[in-house]
C-alpha cells in the first residue's frame, strides 16, 4: 500500500513549495513504525532526511543569528536552541498542519501526548532535508526561507518573553528584579526506590512557598518548581 501522490500534493500546497519530486516530501512524514506495517511500501522512513534537516535547520538559524546580532556567544547559542528545540519544531510542524500527513503504525497513531511531539519535531527536520534535497541548486536557499518563514520568525518574541533562558535563572532574575529576593529551594518530599527516586522540590521567596515541583532528580524538581513559579507569578 502506497501513499498517495495527491495527498502529499496537499502538504507541498502548505508548505508554499513546489517539488520537483514529491517521494522524497512523502518520504520526509514516513515513519518508522508505518514500514513495519506495510511491507510492500517502497519509500524509505523519515531518519535520513531528519538528520540532513536538522543540520541545516541549524546552520540557517546559526548563519541568521551571527549576520544579525552581536550578542555574546553564550546568548546566541540559548537563542539558538530555543529556535530549534524539539517543543518549537512541534508546535511550528502543527501550525502547519504536518500532522494529518504523517505515516506512522496503528500503534503510533494512537498516542497523542509526548510522543506525537516527538514525531512532528522529527517530521519538520525531515521535512527540511526534503527540500534541501529537492530543490538542487537552489536547496540551501529554498530551505532558509522555509526556515526564516516558520522558525526563525519566532525569535522576537523568544527575546521579549526570555523563554531561551532556563526556568530557574528566568525566576531568579525575575524575583532579584521585581521584590529583591534571591528564590532557595527545598526538598517537600522524596519517595520511590533509590533507582527510582522522585522528588518534589518547593520554591522559595524568603519564606513564602512560591510552587512545587516533581522530578526524577533533585535538579529537574527545581527547574520544574521554577517553571510553576514563573506561572503562578506571571513572570
Amino acid at each position: 500500500m502506497n501513499f498517495p501522490i495527491v495527498v502529499v500534493e496537499r502538504l507541498a500546497e502548505k508548505l508554499g513549495i513546489r517539488f520537483n519530486n514529491l517521494e522524497l516530501l512523502q518520504q520526509a512524514v514516513t515513519h518508522r513504525s508505518y514500514l513495519n506495517e506495510h511491507k510492500d511500501y517502497k519509500l524509505d522512513h523519515n531518519e535520513r532526511l531528519e538528520f540532513l534537516g536538522d543540520a541545516v535547520l541549524e546552520l540557517v538559524v546559526t548563519e541568521f543569528l551571527y549576520a544579525n546580532y552581536r550578542n555574546p556567544e553564550g546568548e546566541l547559542t540559548n537563542w539558538r536552541a530555543a529556535l530549534v528545540n524539539g517543543e518549537m519544531l512541534a508546535r511550528i510542524s502543527g501550525r502547519i498542519g504536518v500532522e494529518e500527513f504523517l505515516l506512522m503504525s496503528r500503534g503510533e497513531a494512537k498516542d497523542t501526548g509526548k510522543a506525537r511531539q516527538y514525531l512532528l519535531a522529527n517530521a519538520f527536520e525531515a521535512i527540511t532535508g526534503a527540500i534541501y534535497l529537492d530543490q538542487k541548486e537552489l536547496g540551501y536557499e529554498t530551505a532558509k526561507d522555509f526556515i526564516l518563514k516558520n522558525i526563525v520568525v519566532e525569535l522576537p518574541a523568544i527575546i521579549q518573553s526570555k523563554s531561551y533562558m532556563d526556568p530557574k535563572s528566568r525566576f531568579q532574575e525575575e524575583a532579584q528584579e521585581k521584590v529583591g529576593v534571591t528564590p532557595s529551594y527545598k526538598v517537600i518530599e522524596e519517595s520511590g526506590p533509590d533507582h527510582a527516586r522522585k522528588f518534589v522540590v518547593g520554591v522559595y521567596l524568603e519564606h513564602e512557598l512560591v510552587a512545587s515541583g516533581e522530578g526524577m532528580s533533585k535538579q529537574e524538581a527545581q527547574r520544574n518548581a521554577a517553571a510553576a513559579g514563573l506561572e503562578v507569578k506571571g513572570w
